[in-house]
């Protein structure tokens, strides 16, 4: 756990204060969860909705649970109680179920819209132009028990800088185009969450203020 407790400090040293971090936990014990949180860092990421749930019950109750992962619709319910928000809002259907919850369970629960601008067709999300299509329909001030913080994304899974950079670029343009049209809850429009282990200084570089670092904390599994 000593390497965890190293890395994780050199990462916070090395980011600006206008940086949140996610510890991304996912695949990893309690016990790296507990150390990461004894170092001081309270937000962890989460992919899995049985995982997360399993961890909640045995970590402190100021932990900030972010859900990170693609969240299927019939584990919405299982997830809502917990997040404090959700990165992965890839479809209007997961939208307006997650709104739907969230009333059932009398939360507002903050979310993200996921961008998808990376050449891999695996990854889920909106494209720039269907995000900023879905926003201009008016359907966001329409939701009563959700509140949409920002835009997530992920750059390309190469080791082409110019392409990293150009879809990070990419995602802050989108943020932006959005941020300009009259949207309930405007002022609370203010996250881009992207950049991960391999990529977060240019993704600061290019405008985000989330990142979203795991094997750069956690390591490979080896417990």
């Amino acid at each position: 756990m000593e390497t965890l407790r190293r890395n994780l400090r050199g990462i916070l040293a090395s980011l600006p204060d206008s940086i949140k971090l996610v510890a991304v936990s996912k695949f990893h014990p309690v016990e790296a969860i507990r150390a990461a949180y004894d170092e001081g860092q309270r937000i962890f990421g989460e992919s899995r909705a049985a995982e997360l749930v399993a961890k909640v019950k045995e970590l402190p109750d100021d932990i900030q649970w972010h859900f990170i992962g693609h969240l299927q619709t019939n584990k919405v319910r299982a997830v809502v109680p917990h997040v404090s928000l959700v990165h992965s809002i890839d479809s209007e259907r997961l939208l307006l179920a997650v709104d739907s919850e969230a009333g059932r369970a009398g939360r507002c629960v903050d979310i993200l819209l996921q961008l998808h601008v990376a050449q891999e067709d695996t990854k889920y999300g909106f494209s720039p132009q269907e995000l900023v299509g879905l926003v201009s329909s008016g359907i966001i001030d329409r939701l009563h028990n959700v509140r949409v913080r920002g835009v997530m994304g992920m750059a390309s899974n190469t080791d082409d800088t110019a392409r990293i950079e150009t879809d990070f670029r990419t995602i802050k343009e989108t943020f932006d185009r959005i941020k300009a049209l009259p949207v309930k809850d405007k002022d609370a429009f203010d996250v881009i969450s992207m950049g991960m282990s391999e990529d977060y200084p240019l993704a600061i570089k290019c405008g985000s203020n989330m990142v979203r670092i795991g094997s750069g904390i956690f390591g490979n599994r080896e417990y």
